[in-house]
């Protein structure tokens, strides 16, 4: 099944361009097809809102930003788990 598609202007740095020329000839595809495969890619790795990636998301935006007011934390990584979480 063929895919419709709108023609859009973009206007590019004179380096992004070249890098843009440069990876399509290097890969055999137009400089469309470039673009086209790298917004395809940019959607997949920022459209997530819900589900596993969605919490990987979240959690590494607050990683290391409050302490628990332990120490020990490195040490007794698990027990503090087991802790929070249960048996």
């Amino acid at each position: 099944m063929a895919v419709s598609l709108i023609r859009a202007q973009i206007q590019f740095s004179q380096e992004q361009l070249s890098q843009l020329r440069d990876l399509a000839g290097a890969t055999g595809v137009s400089v469309a097809e470039v673009v086209r495969r790298s917004v395809d890619y940019y959607i997949e790795q920022h459209a997530a809102t819900d589900g596993a990636q969605a919490a990987r998301l979240q959690a590494a935006e607050v990683a290391g930003r409050y302490g628990s007011g332990r120490h020990d934390g490195s040490e007794r990584h698990d027990d503090a788990l087991a802790e929070a979480f249960g048996p």
